[in-house]
């Protein structure tokens, strides 16, 4: 049997958005990915469906797998022809056992190939506002373990010549701070010389604690902080009081649990995190087909008797075009059919398609496009309807007070997740600043999900993208702290923004 392949990867230092272009198109085409503890499970979703994914963290001293074990594993599986992609913390060289994970590989002649990442001794410091080196500070640079086995009396690290060097970094110290600082001062640095420890960097939970040689590792408890975490010693630690920017984000340090279904919940995700924030992507809503496609089939059949089409969401324009293409049609088929929608993001949707509404109204809702059809004659005009299963019956209602003739058909059915229970409580109970909601079905889905746990709502910020979402909340005994002005995506975050900013002020 012809062999696999494996790719060492560097998955960078945690922030996701961190890993090079080519370490994403090895995990497109991946069978098995193998990932470490320290590379963000975000990543994993480039990585097809169907690959086997499987967990080698090392946690603590905890060890899910030995590193003999897991060469034994990437072994086996390129061996049964597979495409390995081995995810790893950080640069697989950098004190990643990338060499000996490599020995292995050879020794079996299976082909692999090292895709570089970026190491968290820099890039850490980068995101904690620090410059590993500066010209009016230092332009010499050590990076050392900080894992030295316990009670080892004779250190492998030339310390005497560490002493010298500019900007230290060590990874994997924590537990070694106190020996760290004490052969350094030992050897001849000073005892004010700066000193950070940063936790969790390039991620939104990044927490600093600062000091010197002779006072960190107080500064250290005092704050809390563990692994993981890096450790920096030099004068350039003085530069981050004018240079810390990813702090100073307006979301920082806080977790969102953001409720739309996953495939929609992209676009707020990627706004909130550029703000600083956690997202918990927790879908409260799974979008599937109705029960029975032959009512929208049949309107499909017949879309030239129709005058207008209204799509009040982007699921009615995708489903619609889904069935459309599936009956061997397409856009040309609504060349005498105007076409009505509720926002800019259903307008964006129905663009992918080569189609353009003839009506947006300026309200982002369904009492938008009563009004403006109220300013038309409609009367005896056929209007169809694709929409959600379960959807207000105000608009189709007024249309027939107007005199038109509606055809509501179902286009899609949302459902709850009963899957996404576990995640919701277990999220409430470590802790969320924000829940966003996008639709009535979210609000209405969390609560059942949340049935008997309600408390773990208090001190919960709730922000709703609009009006109708907003009663639905209320109704439910929780009003929102948050309601967007203008009822999109953009408008929700802007919202949010101006809340937590107001909050800052006060």
């Amino acid at each position: 049997m012809k062999k696999g392949k494996v790719y060492l990867v560097g998955a960078g230092p945690g922030d996701p958005g961190l890993i090079t272009l080519k370490g994403i198109k090895a995990l497109n085409k991946a069978e098995v990915v193998v990932y470490d503890y320290l590379a963000n499970p975000k990543l994993l979703s480039h990585v097809p469906p169907e690959a086997e994914r499987i967990y080698v963290g090392k946690k603590g001293g905890c060890h899910t797998l030995s590193q003999e074990g897991i060469n034994r594993l990437l072994v086996k599986k390129a061996l049964e022809g597979k495409t390995v992609v081995r995810l790893k913390g950080g640069d697989p060289f950098i004190f990643g056992r990338g060499g000996e994970e490599i020995e292995a590989l050879l020794a079996e002649d299976i082909p692999f190939e090292v895709i570089p990442g970026i190491t968290s001794a820099f890039a850490v410091p980068a995101y904690a506002g620090i410059p590993v080196t500066h010209r009016e500070y230092t332009s010499t640079l050590a990076l050392i373990t900080g894992h030295e086995a316990e009670g080892k009396e004779d250190s492998a690290i030339d310390w005497e010549a560490l002493a010298r060097i500019g900007t230290l970094i060590f990874l994997m110290g924590m537990k070694n701070l106190p020996r760290i600082c004490e052969n350094l001062l030992q050897n001849g640095r000073s005892q004010d010389t700066p000193v950070t420890v940063i936790q969790w960097g390039t991620t939104p939970r990044q927490r600093v604690a600062e000091g010197t040689l002779s006072n960190i590792v107080e500064r250290v408890n005092e704050a809390g902080l563990s692994a993981p975490a890096i450790i920096l010693v030099g004068e350039v630690a003085r530069l981050r009081e004018k240079f810390r920017w990813f702090e100073t984000k307006p979301l920082f340090g806080k977790k969102v649990v953001v409720t739309r279904t996953r495939e929609q919940a992209s676009q707020l995700v990627e706004a909130l995190e550029e703000a600083g924030a956690e997202c918990i992507e927790i879908p409260t809503i799974k979008i599937v087909p109705p029960e029975s496609f032959e009512p929208l089939d049949q309107a499909i059949q017949e879309i030239e008797t129709f005058d207008w089409v209204i799509f009040t969401s982007q699921n009615a324009v995708k489903y619609f075009g889904e069935r459309l293409w599936a009956l061997g049609r397409d856009a040309r088929s609504l060349y005498r059919t105007k076409l009505a929608v509720i926002g800019t993001a259903t307008a964006a949707s129905l663009a992918e398609m080569g189609l353009k509404a003839d009506l947006i109204p300026s309200e982002f809702r369904a009492e938008g496009l009563i009004a403006a059809f109220e300013k038309m004659e409609i009367a005896g005009k056929k209007i169809l309807l694709p929409r959600a299963e379960e959807a207000r019956e105000i608009l189709p209602k007024k249309l027939r007070d107007f005199g038109a003739e509606v055809s509501v058909v179902p286009a899609y059915r949302t459902v709850l997740p009963e899957e996404s229970r576990e995640a919701l409580l277990s999220a409430l109970k470590e802790g969320v600043d924000l829940i966003t909601f996008t639709s009535s079905s979210t609000a209405k889905n969390l609560f059942k999900l949340l049935e008997g746990h309600e408390s773990l709502l208090e001190g919960v910020v709730l922000a709703s993208i609009g009006p109708i979402t907003s009663e639905t909340l209320r109704k439910l005994g929780h009003p929102p702290q948050i309601e967007a002005r203008e009822y999109t995506i953009p408008g929700l975050v802007s919202a949010i923004l101006d809340y937590f900013s107001e909050s800052v002020r006060k």
